[in-house]
Parts: C-alpha cells; sequence; structure tokens
C-alpha cells in the first residue's frame, strides 16, 4: 500500500511516500525543507514532487500519515489541514503520530532517550523513550532546565532532536546527531499496524500543548480619551 506521510511540526517541511506490506514500511520518496517561515508554501508542492518521483498520483494512495506535534500553531496546522483534506477528498483514511515519536522512536537503543524539539521562548517540547522505543514521558512544554530535571529523574543518557542540540549545555547529556526533526518512516512504522489491519480513519488532532501566539481582542480601546 502506498502510503503519504506528511509533518509540519517543526521548522523541517516534511513530505515522504512509504510502501506498506506485511513485511514492513519501506521508504519511496521524500522531500524535507527546513524553513520555519515556509510551511504552507513548502508542503503541496512537495506532495506532488514525491508523487512525481514515482510516478503515482493522488488516487493510489491507500492512506495518509500525519505528524501530530507538538509543535507551533501556524506551522502545525499546514500539515494537518493538508491530511485531513487530502483524506476527505481521497475517501482514504488519515492516522496521527506524536511528532516527537519520530525523532526519539528511531534511537532507542536499550536506554532510555529525551526527545526535544525548540519551542521557541525559550523552551522545548519533550518526551523521553524506553529502550524499547516506547513513550515514558510527554509530550509535554518546559524551559530546558525543567526538561533536564525530568530527564534525570527517568535515568536518560543522550538527547535527540533540534531542541536537544539548542540547548545541549542545559540538558548536559550526549546529544545524537540525527534526527533533528521527525523521521517519516519512523512516523509511518508507528502508523503501520494500523494501516494493514485497515483501521479506521481518526480525527487529526494537533498537539498545541499551548495557545497560539495571536488571540483575539477581548474589548475596544476607546478612540477618544
Amino acid at each position: 500500500m502506498l502510503v503519504l506521510v506528511v509533518d509540519s511540526s517543526t521548522p523541517a517541511v516534511t513530505a515522504a511516500l512509504v510502501e506498506v506490506s506485511a513485511a514492513g514500511v519501506a521508504a519511496r520518496a521524500q522531500r524535507c525543507t527546513v524553513d520555519a517561515r515556509a510551511h504552507g508554501e513548502l508542503l503541496a508542492p512537495q506532495v506532488d514532487a514525491v508523487l512525481a518521483d514515482v510516478g503515482a498520483r493522488p488516487a493510489d494512495l491507500a492512506a495518509i500519515v500525519a505528524g501530530l506535534g507538538p509543535g507551533p500553531f501556524t506551522g502545525l496546522r499546514v500539515g494537518l489541514v493538508t491530511a485531513a483534506t487530502m483524506g476527505q477528498v481521497l475517501g482514504i483514511p488519515t492516522y496521527g503520530v506524536c511528532s516527537l515519536d519520530g525523532i526519539g522512536h528511531p534511537v532507542a537503543a536499550g536506554e532510555p532517550v529525551l526527545a526535544a524539539s525548540d519551542a521557541r521562548r525559550r523552551e522545548v517540547y519533550w518526551a523521553v523513550y524506553d529502550g524499547a522505543g516506547q513513550r515514558i514521558a510527554g509530550p509535554n512544554v518546559d524551559t530546558p532546565a525543567v526538561a533536564a530535571e525530568r530527564a534525570r529523574d527517568l535515568a536518560v543518557t543522550a538527547a535527540v532532536g533540534d531542541g536537544a542540540h539548542r540547548y545541549a549545555d542545559v540538558l548536559a547529556l550526549p546529544v545524537r546527531e540525527e534526527p533533528r526533526y521527525p523521521d517519516a518512516l519512523a512516523l509511518a512504522r508507528l502508523a503501520a499496524e494500523r494501516i494493514r489491519a485497515g483501521a479506521p480513519g481518526e480525527p487529526l488532532t494537533p498537539l498545541y500543548l499551548r495557545r497560539p501566539d495571536a488571540v483575539a481582542a477581548t474589548g475596544h480601546k476607546p478612540v477618544l480619551q
């Protein structure tokens, strides 16, 4: 089954095609551009590009997997709206995966690992994964110092993700070089069981974890003093 994977929870705007079969999940094509200000401009052309890479059409897709975040409001909603709209138009199921799982799950190797992405405002989105890649804490949004304290409590031995690179001095953990951003193949693998079983599609509920920066005005300022 040909499956589209999209993620826009971080500055990395990702679209990928994977093949899901009984034997496993294989990558077919991918586009990833790191640009925190161009999610809306980049994602749709990248979806078109990966389809063209394998000579496929949207109608050939069997399912869509989307990273649910956590992430900033504006960027994250681009991927989720794209996935939900395509799923509805094509009549195919959509499945959500926590985007941090696509960072922490691939590097779990017997010991707990902290996955962290940059949440701006001098904070990180973070989660902790055990040695088998299962999430045991998070997702949360906190200062790097709070994430570091929780990581120590859970005997974490390494950190991964762009947030870990940015705040390596505060986390005081060895930082894995990759992945810095959600790995599309990992996101697909985490949804593969649902895809193979033909599970009903799921609402793509974003993990914002905090209110958006822009909020509606609560009152009117007087024009005349």
